[in-house]
């Protein structure tokens, strides 16, 4: 019943591996859908974020405005600390529940945390390995251009927001590259789930 950690950076393709290791049958836990349950409207999280960010933060609806949200912490690192110090205790609560939950299913279920703040939040948690979604900056940047219509400056400060590369490669027991063509990808993770499925402890 192996536990796997899947991060990367944004626009790594991480979602792709993340999809690819579902259809093999793993059982996926999304650590920004995660985000959004604990997020939602009468939350304790979003009280919580009301009162660090102000009211200018939810939506007519109640809903968490995410973009507003997104302008403050990605230009100011004291403002990320403090909404991470907000949402990261409720997200690891949620995801071990999850956890749970999935590895009840009997030993050859495979389940995958797909997280994009590893290095940040959780790399000392006891995974069975962890698997980096890795495409050089450049390539993100232009991806988060062209694909999520980001000007330069916008993807670049995404980017920085993040750790580097050498800190996520620095923790991978597995790599899988996903700057070229998206079949190569895809024969990267099928290759992994070979390996995860022959040798749980691989």
């Amino acid at each position: 019943m192996p536990l796997i950690a899947l991060t990367g950076g944004i626009a790594s393709g991480k979602s792709t591996i993340a999809r690819r290791l579902a259809d093999h049958g793993a059982v996926i836990v999304d650590a920004d859908a995660i985000v959004r349950d604990v997020q939602r409207p009468g939350s304790p999280v979003l009280e919580a974020i009301r009162d660090a960010f102000g009211p200018t933060v939810i939506a007519p609806d109640g809903e968490l405005d995410r973009a507003a949200l997104a302008s403050i912490v990605f230009a100011d690192p004291d403002a990320r600390t403090t909404l991470n110090a907000i949402v990261h205790p409720a997200v690891r609560a949620e995801s071990q529940r999850r956890f749970d939950e999935a590895l009840r299913g009997g030993d050859g279920t495979v389940v995958v945390y797909d997280v994009p703040l590893l290095v940040e939040a959780r790399v000392d948690d006891p995974w069975d390995a962890v698997v980096v979604a890795h495409a050089p900056a450049a390539v993100r940047r232009e991806r988060l251009q062209h694909l999520r219509g980001m000007t330069a400056d916008e993807a670049d400060r995404r980017i920085a927001a993040q750790v580097s590369d050498d800190q996520r490669l620095a923790i991978a027991d597995v790599v899988i590259d996903t700057a070229g063509e998206l079949d190569a990808t895809l024969r990267q993770v099928d290759e992994l789930w070979g390996r995860l499925t022959a040798d749980p402890a691989a």
